[in-house]
């Protein structure tokens, strides 16, 4: 078996964050129960801004607290600012993914302040966690948005998603995040920017957030691979978008991300099967959501065999 791979489901906070109607609480945690069962080790259950901005999130605390009950779950939380790691902190979330845009039209539409502003406050953030009794203390991402192109400026420079990966980074990065928000990348610019990213930044785990925009998802994964990146987020059945990027559709979806990954030979840990149930619960919950997904239309392919059903019978 090849390389194990980490999957962050992130429909629960990109999935939800532009849909009209509001989930109800009880079924978001029957929704992050559930795929914990199947096997996703690390969920981005919500995002700690204020609910005048975004009512899908106003029950932030109660879907921290019950996740946090779950076992082996890595209970990650959006913000985008110090107040909302002040939030997440008191909560006891475990990890922190910060988000900024490279893109400085977009930064300002999304959070209200320029790139450099953002870095600041990343900084102040990266303090505030090292104050924190060692115990207390989450993990901190930094979440690179518009870093292969932007609804409003268009193409990005390599350099400027490099330099700002950098500087999170120095100030206390602890994972990059690097996304392409508005679905606008293709292998090969998915090459060179990961490329330049992966050789500046050491140690430092990068991640990938691709949406499938214009139908080059999975095609940016494998190019993602092939630079040695072994972090995705995905979505269950591809829901999700962003209220400040015109156009921009759901993020890859989750199902097909993992059969594609177990296809090939990696280990994602995640029962297929109980994967695409999982959709019947978003479905009864928002019958009027658009739901995405190859596998959980046509189904696994005819006498399957999983990834570690390989490796047992070798």
């Amino acid at each position: 078996m090849k390389n194990k791979i980490i999957v962050r489901e992130v429909g629960l906070r990109d999935g939800l964050q532009i849909h009209p109607t509001v989930m109800p609480t009880a079924d978001k945690l029957r929704w992050i129960r559930a795929e914990a069962a199947a096997g996703v080790g690390e969920i981005e259950v919500t995002s700690y801004v204020p609910p005048k901005l975004l009512p899908q999130f106003a029950d932030a605390a109660q879907v921290t607290e019950a996740a946090l009950q779950i076992p082996d779950l890595m209970v990650s939380a959006l913000i985008p600012n110090l107040r909302g790691a002040q939030r997440g902190i008191e909560l006891g979330v475990r990890k922190l993914n910060f988000v900024m845009s490279v893109s400085r039209t977009h930064n300002m539409k999304n959070v209200r302040r320029t790139p450099e502003e953002s870095i600041e406050d990343f900084k102040a953030i990266a303090q505030l966690i090292a104050e924190q009794p060692a115990d207390q203390r989450p993990l901190l991402g930094g979440g690179l948005s518009t870093a292969l192109g932007c609804s409003y400026e268009g193409r990005v420079s390599v350099d400027d998603v490099v330099r700002l990966a950098v500087e999170l980074v120095e100030a206390g990065a602890e994972e990059i995040v690097v996304a392409d928000t508005v679905g606008y990348a293709d292998p090969l610019q998915v090459r060179d920017v990961f490329t330049a990213v992966l050789r500046e930044v050491g140690d430092v785990p990068v991640a990938a957030h691709f949406h499938d925009t214009r139908g080059t998802g999975l095609a940016n994964v494998s190019a993602a691979l092939d630079c040695g990146v072994t972090r995705f987020d995905a979505s269950l059945a591809g829901l999700g978008g962003c209220p400040f990027a015109p156009g921009a559709t759901g993020n890859i979806v989750m199902e097909d991300l993992c059969y594609m990954l177990d296809s090939m030979g990696y280990e994602t840990g995640v029962d297929l099967d109980a994967l695409v149930q999982i959709r019947q619960i978003v479905a009864a919950s928002l019958p009027d959501i658009e739901m995405q997904g190859a596998i959980a239309r046509a189904g696994l392919p005819t006498n399957y065999v999983s990834a570690a059903q390989r490796v047992q019978a070798a």
